[in-house]
């Protein structure tokens, strides 16, 4: 190893250790029943599961299913992504075939191959930002917002230096077209929940 490696290996060590040792006070604290909690940019938030929220969360789970296994599928689990302290509990996350944890029993950003994240009022320009960058600066090859608010979804992909090339929008009720992604299906949107 070079010097350079060293240190790059040294601060991700850091990092996960930091992020442990937060995640680690926050079980030991009284959040409440319902809330989701994540650490974006080293900052906690902490937001509420709307029925919404849940309705939409399933709806995309159950659109995945019959093409890839459970274990495959996460949701409100812990993934440590690139940039300063980010330990996110994504909405909906998938995991490429043969994806396993580590030796610290944390998933790897590396093995994921789509992200949905479903907007909250308090937490929307976290998704919208921070968040997009770092799964762009992962490498994420999809990443899709569900925006009940605004009633449309934003489908990011191609993912080059920590942003994503091609953005499309399509209102609820409309199809989201994955199948030229390494998804390879169509999400329909004809039952998602405004607000």
């Amino acid at each position: 190893m070079t010097v350079l490696e060293d240190r790059i290996a040294m601060a991700e060590s850091d990092t996960e250790n930091m992020l442990d040792e937060m995640f680690d006070r926050l079980e030991k604290m009284p959040v409440p029943e319902g809330y989701k909690v994540e650490i974006v940019e080293g900052t906690v938030y902490m937001s509420p599961q709307r029925d919404t929220h849940w309705e939409i969360i399933l709806d995309i789970v159950e659109q995945l299913r019959p093409k890839y296994p459970r274990k495959r599928i996460k949701s409100d689990v812990r993934l440590d992504y690139p940039g300063h302290l980010n330990g996110f509990a994504t909405d909906v996350t998938v995991m490429v075939e043969g994806a396993e944890k580590t030796e610290t029993g944390h998933w790897r950003y590396q093995d994921v191959e789509f992200v949905a994240e479903v907007i909250s009022k308090g937490t929307a320009a976290n998704d919208y930002g921070p968040k997009k960058t770092a799964y762009a600066t992962a490498e994420v090859p999809v990443f899709v917002i569900a925006d009940p608010y605004q009633r449309r979804c934003h489908i990011y992909t191609q993912p080059k230096e920590g942003d994503y090339e091609i953005e499309t929008t399509v209102p609820f009720g409309s199809d989201l077209d994955l199948t030229h992604t390494v998804v390879g299906l169509i999400l329909k949107t004809d039952e998602f929940p405004h607000d």
